[in-house]
């Protein structure tokens, strides 16, 4: 789908766009490169946010999508969007650093929404984000999730999903109702 109010395009990711996904989720996550926006967890998790395994598992998943958006031709966005019965799971949200802070995530989450209801009869949409990140918890509180209180442990010692720099790691479920 083409949004020419902004010249983004949104579209399933496919094989090719491994490389440039992980790519940008790291960028957006992990190493120097992330601190040029404000999503990154370089303080708290070292090592990888995630390897081209983990993308392809995503792409090729039959209740999974990786939502891949374009602009002028260049990979600027993601989010995985995985249907779970009457909810969808939003996840592998990223932002390309440079072009943080200027309302494209908030264009993301909206279409990410509009498509669970559309594609699936979501009528939530649920997340898991590392509990100490309290301004990303604040940006998705603006957005109309909401903390459940209900967590689940870090998988400390799994270098999938980073070397933790701290032993208080966890991930707080954030839900959020679909009109």
């Amino acid at each position: 789908m083409d949004t020419p109010a902004t010249g983004l395009t949104f579209r399933d990711a496919t094989d090719g766009d491994v490389d440039a996904l992980v790519a940008l989720i790291e960028s957006a996550y992990r190493g120097d490169s992330s601190r040029a926006g404000w999503t990154t967890e370089a303080d708290i998790l070292e090592g990888q946010r995630i390897d081209p395994e983990g993308v392809l598992e995503v792409i090729k998943s039959p209740d999974s999508r990786l939502l891949t958006v374009e602009q002028e031709g260049r990979v600027v966005a993601c989010c995985q969007l995985e249907h779970r019965g009457d909810h969808a799971y939003f996840g592998l949200f990223a932002v390309s650093p440079s072009l943080q802070g200027a309302g494209l995530g908030k264009t993301v989450i909206a279409e990410a929404e509009r498509q669970a209801r559309q594609t699936w009869g979501a009528t939530e949409m649920h997340m898991t984000v590392i509990s100490v990140r309290d301004d990303l918890i604040a940006w998705y509180e603006r957005r109309g999730y909401r903390r459940t209180g209900r967590m689940t442990p870090f998988p400390y010692g799994d270098e999938r999903f980073g070397i933790p720099q701290r032993d208080d790691l966890q991930f707080d479920l954030l839900v959020k109702k679909l009109a």
